[in-house]
């Protein structure tokens, strides 16, 4: 299947960089990658979030068809990870849109905010007031940590300044979603569900990992991993490369500690072998203007390392390079000693030839680490999962990783025709029908369950 030429097209059109700040601390990733490990496990979750958490409403506004109340409380990553959100992300907001007549029960879906999805407005007209309209079903609509009132003073837009942002964010909307359910649950709503359009679908499947019911859950536009997002897909032209490759170079820290906390070794780390290169080649070959990219989504070689262990650094990352064929201008070589920051002290080790494709299989490695869905628990009742996604996706290139239904049998994939941004824009009905849809299975199978 071909990528959409709109969804090509409309990137051109951005011209913000991701991650210009580069990977992030390597303290902090470390940080990450240790309460990873805990918040991927649903059973030790249980009692990381209080019951009875406080959240607050400071507003309440009465429009024609609802009522929609705002409201906050403290992130619980700030409490359990300190100092790792951003000062203006500590804050958790949220709006909730309440029908003013319940047509059957008091249903509520949980929206996560996609990529540049700011403040309310988009999913309240796109989503929340339509859903009112033909369900009688309310919306709470939380605001992503790094968007809107959330994000940092020094961030353009929407572009994360570090690669780590989004590790952070993800912990954070895992917690916070489950602080939500919790007060929703005490208030008395039922039955509850979770969706998200793009990124906030991804999201919104990573909060469901962590819940310990059944829930309906139903992600659009989003997949198994992020990491193919920003490795293959038509967002890795986004990616600044320039910097992740100087820091990388530069701070030894990344190839000697950060590669041995590296744990998820999936099939898709190596199944997929020369036939993806060949496809990246076909399907990509038109993004390339600053790096030519023809990448592997492999992030491990088989024979390169086991599930509990590691192998040194650079030579995992070059054996991987050199299995996917990553293209890359040929540099110099050059080898240099460290200071006593661990940093290496020869500028021509920044310019090595390996390099790119280094970086490459690296950000492959911490994306599938923090955001392969195969490294969190399964939800509780799979079929009451609902995937909706566009054939032509070129933001989400599905080739070469775990499908959703390998990772969560009895899951149902509904693929519309058309890439990213046309089935953004033109079919937020079908996201919603997919939202009734499962709260309907739900319903029926667990009628007693509140």
């Amino acid at each position: 299947m071909g990528v959409s030429r709109l969804d090509v097209f409309y990137r051109r059109l951005l011209l913000t960089k991701l991650f210009i700040g580069g990977w992030g601390k390597p303290e902090d990733l470390k940080r990450i990658f240790e309460f990873r490990k805990i918040i991927g496990d649903r059973e030790k979750c249980k009692s990381l979030v209080p019951q009875d958490y406080p959240v607050y409403i400071n507003k309440t506004e009465e429009l024609a068809d609802c009522h929609v109340q705002e409201g906050f409380f403290i992130s619980p990553l700030e409490h359990l990870v300190p100092g790792i959100l951003p000062q203006e992300a500590v804050k958790a907001r949220f709006q909730f849109i309440v029908p003013k007549r319940w047509q059957k029960n008091r249903p509520v879906c949980i929206h996560l905010a996609g990529t540049g999805d700011h403040f309310f407005w988009r999913r309240r007209t796109l989503m929340a007031r339509p859903m009112i309209k033909e369900a009688g079903m309310a919306s709470l609509l939380l605001e992503n940590p790094y968007y809107g009132y959330r994000k940092p003073r020094d961030q353009l837009r929407s572009s994360l300044k570090n690669v780590s942002d989004l590790f952070v964010m993800g912990g954070a909307l895992i917690l916070e979603s489950t602080v939500l359910l919790r007060w929703l649950e005490r208030e008395g709503y039922w039955p509850l569900g979770m969706t998200g359009i793009s990124m906030g679908g991804y999201m919104a499947s990573l909060a469901v990992t962590n819940w310990p019911k059944p829930i309906p859950l139903i992600p659009c536009l989003s997949w198994s991993t992020a990491s193919s997002v920003f490795t293959t897909g038509v967002l890795s032209k986004a990616v600044n490369w320039t910097q992740l490759e100087k820091q990388y170079a530069i701070n030894s820290r990344y190839e000697e500690e950060i590669i041995k906390l590296l744990e998820y070794c999936g099939a898709d780390s190596f199944k997929m072998g020369p036939k993806l290169v060949t496809n990246v080649d076909e399907h990509f070959h038109e993004l390339s203007e600053d790096h030519k990219l023809s990448v592997s989504q492999c992030s491990r070689v088989d024979g390169g390392r086991d599930c509990g262990g590691a192998t040194d650094g650079a030579e995992h990352l070059l054996s991987l390079g050199n299995s996917v064929g990553a293209s890359f201008e040929t540099l110099p070589t050059a080898l240099g000693g460290y200071n006593a920051h661990g940093r290496r002290t020869d500028p021509a080790e920044c310019c090595r030839p390996s390099l790119h494709k280094e970086s490459i299989s690296f950000m492959k490695g911490v994306m599938d680490e923090c955001t392969h869905m195969a490294n969190f628990s399964v939800p509780v009742d799979t079929s009451l999962i609902v995937v909706v996604q566009a054939k032509e996706d070129a933001y989400v290139p599905r080739t070469g990783v775990l499908s959703l239904q390998e990772i969560w049998p009895g899951c149902e994939v509904r693929y519309l025709r058309g890439g990213h941004i046309s089935a953004y824009l033109f079919k937020q009905n079908i996201f919603r029908q997919a939202i009734y849809d499962a709260f309907d299975r739900f319903c029926v199978k667990y009628p007693n369950l509140h």
